[in-house]
């Protein structure tokens, strides 16, 4: 703590430049930089240059020691991180400031994505984006002689979100903090918090706070209404960070409290398990390819046990949330799935349920509306000797596939079982090594 927040008396440092460039000029564009990343961190050797609008500032405390830049002050396409070693760097670097970046001897890299600039450090033998001392931010960065623009943030649906415009300013409506969140602290003291923000479509997005900001301990707004923010990523997850507080105007009144249904066909079934050595170890997995977390109220996973026309069983999938490129796994028998796999199922759904088959029945997902969004089998066909049949074996969803099915397609699908049809593989699997519950 004292390292980061102790004032430095080093007689070397030397505040950055604050004279303006106009000599500066930009050689390449923020996607050409990005296209030099082949996976592994490198350090740029050519004498490039681009130019950016400053769109984060750590005034309010919120980011630290990073700077996000744009490639436009209103219609940017894409934005990169810079870590460095700068304290109060909005006093130098303001909102909306166009600067010109020396990209020679900077390193370049992509963590968990979001493409960064800055140093290096070396973690387990790995490269990795450190931050740029503060000694060689103003040999790198550079004020343009331009007057400060105006930011106009990208003005987009949760839906819309695309992994190019991580690094820029955005704007989305029509968000209000989840429920169970209303009367929480932007974070907790001295912690990074996430919170979580819905539209009133059902879309969730997280909300990224540091636990050093000035509105830490200030209570979340209650109401409904618009965030500009600085899009940032996390995995899978896109996040929110704010600068300031009225980055937030959620004076409106919340979405309506009835029930919010919601639809996806990117949600599919992608691998239904009947062991040939445990029958206990079964399971079905579900998928969402889709970059948005989904509330799966109203949703149904049905049975059609053997060549009955009607289901026999379901998982009522109410109250589950199913994250983006996340899998579900659905067992039976938890305490035995976990013994086999070592790690507990996302759900006990209990005997003769549409996790618990033998191998020869129909499974159908469908959405609140009763549209049939993923089926495997052929209702009213019973799946022994077919290519449908996965009994002592499984069915699993090839990889190329993204979205569900409402009419069975056998070349969508590999499936392994005792005595199917020649188009499967008549090879039976055992449970644990024949199977990769929760891994798509």
């Amino acid at each position: 703590m004292l390292l980061i927040f102790s004032c430095a008396k080093d007689p070397d440092f030397k505040s950055p430049e604050t004279t303006c460039n106009n000599q500066l000029m930009a050689n390449v564009t923020f996607d050409e930089v990005k296209n030099l990343f082949q996976g592994e961190v490198i350090q740029i050797q050519q004498d490039l240059v681009i130019e950016g609008y400053v769109i984060s500032s750590d005034q309010a405390g919120n980011f630290f020691s990073t700077l996000h830049i744009q490639d436009d002050s209103i219609n940017a396409t894409a934005g990169f991180q810079i870590d460095i070693e700068l304290r109060d760097s909005y006093l130098f670097y303001e909102l909306g400031r166009k600067i010109y970046i020396k990209l020679k001897g900077l390193y370049l890299g992509k963590s968990k994505g979001v493409y960064k600039l800055g140093g290096v450090f070396t973690s387990f033998g790995n490269l990795s984006i450190g931050r740029l001392p503060a000694t060689a931010v103003w040999d790198h960065l550079f004020l343009s002689c331009d007057p400060t623009s105006n930011l106009v943030p990208k003005i987009i649906s949760i839906s819309e979100l695309s992994e190019d415009l991580i690094s820029t300013l955005i704007q989305l409506e029509s968000l209000e903090v989840i429920a169970e969140e209303q009367n929480l602290t932007f974070a907790l003291p001295e912690e990074e918090t996430i919170r979580n923000l819905t539209d009133c479509n059902g879309g969730m997005i997280e909300l990224l706070n540091s636990g050093y900001s000035d509105f830490q301990d200030t209570i979340l707004p209650s109401g409904n209404g618009s965030v500009t923010a600085v899009l940032y990523r996390e995995n899978n997850d896109y996040q929110l960070i704010i600068r300031k507080l009225n980055d937030m105007d959620m004076q409106n009144e919340r979405c309506a409290d009835s029930e919010v249904l919601l639809t996806s066909d990117q949600i599919f079934i992608s691998e239904i398990a009947d062991p040939n050595n445990n029958a206990e170890a079964r399971f079905i997995e579900l998928y969402n390819a889709g970059n948005n977390q989904i509330q799966l109220d109203g949703w149904f996973l049905l049975r059609y046990t053997n060549d009955n026309v009607t289901s026999g069983s379901e998982i009522n999938l109410s109250g589950i949330i199913i994250d983006s490129n996340s899998t579900l796994v659905f067992s039976p028998n938890a305490m035995e799935f976990e013994t086999i796999y070592g790690f507990p199922p996302d759900f006990e759904s209990g005997t003769n349920s549409p996790a618990d088959s033998n191998g020869d029945d129909n499974l159908v997902l469908i959405d609140p509306f009763g549209t049939v969004i993923d089926i495997f089998g052929v209702i009213g066909e019973d799946g022994s000797g077919t290519n449908h049949e996965f009994e002592d074996g499984k069915a699993e969803r090839n990889i190329n596939i993204v979205t569900g099915n409402s009419v069975f397609t056998f070349s969508e699908w590999t499936i392994y079982n005792d005595t199917g049809g020649s188009e499967t593989l008549n090879l039976p699997r055992n449970a644990p090594e024949d199977y990769s519950p929760g891994i798509r």
